[in-house]
């Protein structure tokens, strides 16, 4: 098992929840997890078809076999559930630990039911910090984008086209299925496949609609399916009063670059590097180590972007004690400070004094006159 950076959050916690619940995508290790912290509770899984009957059928009957706790997986499957593991827990001094791979569902159940009875905690894909604290590095970051941050990719050592050709086959079709009733699931892939081709982009849900060949409406109804299904997530753009010519639209981006590369029918690293997306995929690579640290830590996403309609834009404004941090990220791997010129901008206009750093391809970080040149490579700096 690859060492999760979750895993200390959620010592810090235990005891002092009577349920701890984990969300995330499929595979992204929830089960390793939670196996590994809570060895002495017994382990279900509600996609068992007979353990789903049963504790949809008779759910106090399905929990009488755990007396002294369990690990519930899967526990969207049986929704019902909640209300009674409230009652048990009020009443008794039990522990459950419960996880699902589907974030709007059972976030919205648990919110109804479990409200102050249990912490919830968000675990991705492996970080590039997590990698290399296991010995798994790579010199370029062509590689994270392909091989994507799936634990089996690595535990396994399964081929990155096997492994994201069979996720989609297997999972997205799976959840898509549960979520909502899509009749035809090749225009739904071909609709995944273009928000692929938008990462890193505002989205437009009429523009994606027309080029799909379905309406607005359901469009978007689909954009929530992919993030109920931890597929994509919107970054919101942050509103402030110092300029009145923002975009208002979020930016679409992947929870796995390697699932988008599949997508994109990227089939060697090596074509990254002329490929048109490849700043976008680096940019999304980036933002998804920002999320994951929070996330990681058991905080919520504090992560905005900025742009104005005359093309000024910031990446990621990260807000942080009060302030907000502004970070430019670029693919290039030379240092050129004309990547500064936005965030100077930005800086005019806001009159903000936060330090100005560029995140970028290149090997060496370097503070200059206009501000930090961060190697991808050093991004856990920023984090410590």
């Amino acid at each position: 098992m690859i060492a999760r950076q979750l895993q200390e959050k959620i010592r810090d916690v235990k005891g002092k929840f009577p349920i701890i619940t984990v969300i995330g995508p499929r595979q992204s290790g929830k089960t390793t997890l939670l196996k590994a912290e809570f060895p002495e509770l017994p382990y279900v899984s509600l996609e068992d078809l007979d353990m789903k009957q049963l504790a949809t059928e008779d759910p106090r009957g399905f929990l009488k076999n755990f007396p002294q706790g369990a690990f519930i997986d899967e526990a969207q499957e049986v929704p019902a559930l909640f209300s009674y593991l409230q009652g048990i827990v009020d009443s008794q001094d039990i522990r459950f630990v419960l996880s699902g791979s589907q974030n709007f569902l059972l976030m919205e159940k648990v919110s109804q039911s479990l409200a102050g009875r249990t912490i919830i905690f968000k675990l991705l894909p492996l970080s590039i910090s997590e990698l290399s604290q296991s010995g798994q590095t790579f010199n370029n970051f062509e590689s994270y984008i392909f091989k994507g941050m799936y634990p089996a990719v690595y535990s396994r050592q399964i081929n990155p086209a096997d492994f994201y050709g069979a996720y989609l086959q297997t999972y997205v079709e799976k959840d898509v299925r549960q979520i909502k009733n899509i009749e035809n699931l090749s225009v739904f892939l071909r609709f995944i496949k273009l928000c692929a081709g938008r990462i890193g982009q505002e989205l437009n849900v009429s523009s994606l609609a027309t080029d799909v060949g379905i309406s607005p409406n359901t469009a978007k109804a689909w954009i929530s399916v992919l993030e109920a299904s931890f597929v994509i997530y919107l970054l919101p753009p942050f509103f402030n009063n110092y300029d009145k010519r923002i975009i208002k639209s979020p930016k679409l981006y992947f929870y796995d670059t390697g699932l988008a590369c599949r997508l994109l029918e990227i089939e060697d690293e090596s074509q990254i590097n002329s490929f048109y997306l490849r700043g976008g995929l680096f940019e999304n690579l980036i933002i998804n180590e920002f999320v994951k640290h929070r996330y990681n830590q058991g905080k919520s996403m504090n992560l905005h972007f900025w742009k104005t309609k005359t093309g000024q834009e910031i990446d990621v404004l990260m807000e942080s004690a009060g302030n907000l941090l502004p970070f430019e990220i670029k693919s290039g791997q030379t240092m050129n400070q004309g990547f500064f010129k936005n965030l100077r901008y930005w800086q005019k206009i806001s009159e903000s004094t936060s330090p100005l750093t560029v995140i970028y391809g290149g090997d060496q970080t370097l503070e200059t006159t206009n501000g930090r040149f961060l190697s991808w490579k050093d991004l856990e700096i920023n984090f410590s």
